[in-house]
């Protein structure tokens, strides 16, 4: 379905507060040549696949080649592997998630959106990469979202069920 969810979410930084706008396409393909439009203007792009599907995991090469192709340079990109809490279902190996997003230089993790892991850290990193890119300065050092990912996962000890 497409649009399956909108949701506008703010999250309070120090006096700042970013707004994200979240558009849900559920990845169906009939929606794919309308996507094109989207991508165009979008500041971040989370890219979900089901890991107990392998068409899920396998469709996601094609996305990344269309974002690359019809998004901004700038934009902000997360590959997550979706259902973490169904690993006795599991087919796509966290291996295999983690080897395509260094194959295209983005962050990865696995989420349940069923149980709630690390879905709001998700979303956290993707803003604090967008705000450090709206107010950061030349001689700053680049905010580094593979990083604060792993360090808020150690740190929040998220993911020993999986």
């Amino acid at each position: 379905m497409w649009l399956t969810s909108k949701e506008i979410l703010m999250f309070p930084w120090f006096s700042v507060f970013a707004l994200l706008q979240i558009w849900d396409t559920a990845g169906q393909e009939r929606f794919r040549s309308v996507t094109h439009a989207y991508y165009r203007d979008a500041q971040a792009l989370l890219l979900l696949y089901d890991i107990t599907s392998k068409v899920s995991f396998d469709s996601i090469r094609a996305w990344l080649t269309e974002i690359h192709e019809y998004a901004q340079k700038d934009v902000v990109i997360m590959l997550l592997g979706n259902k973490a809490d169904m690993s006795s279902e599991r087919v796509i190996r966290t291996e295999d998630g983690e080897s395509l997003a260094r194959e295209y230089g983005v962050p990865f993790m696995e989420t349940s959106a069923k149980t709630g892991m690390n879905v709001e850290l998700a979303f956290l990193a993707i803003a604090k990469e967008l705000k450090q890119q709206a107010v950061r300065q030349l001689d700053e050092p680049r905010f580094q979202i593979h990083d604060y990912i792993e360090s808020e996962k150690r740190r929040s000890n998220c993911c020993t069920f999986l």
